[in-house]
């Protein structure tokens, strides 16, 4: 299987493989579509793009906020495909589903939430403000390292927590450290946007899958989300915030089968 299909344009990196319905895949704040790569050998009968976000990996940085994003996306990727977003990938996943329904055919959420920081006013769960704060002014400091304690969070919860960082690290340092400037904007995403009042509005179906032990996005968010007969929620019960790594079976178990209950 040979990458195809490099976006020259908005200077995006996405490797495409397999043939049939197209499948994007988003990966999260830190990392690079490389931490895909364990799931690539299972979705051969899908069209799947993997995605670099601007100024992770192999793409280019783009100046400008989520919607700019997602716009440059949408440009570069294929008409009426399904996106699949974790942890901050989620966000601009959901963001496209929001924006262009006529192109996003149907939404895949992953240890993701529509407000990532915590508002202890409303009570929502969420990660601690100081802690984004502190990822934030220690990135001009050593980035490697700020990009490796983030890891650690990651896995954090998860039984297999140890290997989980590894592969994690490994999968991830198999293509350039995200740009500084990126890697801020990632964080100003993190820190303000908040889309809970738009969900409802989703008219495409929707599954959302979460780590029940996830440190990151915690358990409480999901019974805080609107319910639709199109909504799906798939919580596995071992896993933390990067479910794909930890419980790869598990997750691609429930995830082909949304996936083949949408093509049929």
């Amino acid at each position: 299987m040979t990458p195809a299909s490099h976006s020259q344009v908005t200077k995006l990196h996405i490797e495409s493989f397999g043939q049939g319905p197209d499948l994007v895949m988003l990966h999260g704040w830190g990392v690079n579509s490389a931490v895909f790569a364990p799931l690539q050998a299972s979705l051969t009968e899908y069209r799947v793009h993997y995605v670099d976000l601007p100024g992770f990996g192999l793409s280019q940085p783009l100046t400008g906020e989520l919607a700019d994003w997602v716009d440059a996306l949408v440009v570069a990727l294929p008409m009426d495909a399904i996106w699949a977003g974790w942890s901050l990938g989620g966000l601009v996943a959901t963001q496209a589903a929001l924006a262009y329904p006529e192109k996003v055919k149907g939404l895949i959420t992953i240890a993701s939430s529509p407000c990532f920081m915590a508002r202890e006013d409303e009570a929502w769960p969420g990660i601690p403000p100081q802690v984004l704060r502190q990822f934030g002014e220690q990135l001009g400091q050593n980035l490697p390292k700020t990009i490796e304690r983030f890891l650690a969070i990651q896995a954090m919860g998860s039984e297999t927590a140890k290997d989980d960082i590894k592969r994690l690290r490994d999968l991830v340092l198999a293509k350039p450290l995200p740009n500084e400037a990126a890697l801020l904007q990632g964080l100003a995403m993190l820190k303000d946007i908040d889309l809970r009042e738009q969900l409802p509005s989703i008219q495409q179906p929707w599954l959302r899958m979460w780590g029940r032990l996830d440190g990151l996005v915690p358990k409480r968010v999901q019974p805080k989300l609107p319910t639709a007969t199109h909504f799906q929620d798939v919580m596995m019960p071992k896993a933390s915030h990067a479910p794909f790594i930890s419980h790869p079976d598990e997750f691609l178990q429930a995830l082909r089968s949304w996936l083949t209950q949408l093509h049929r």
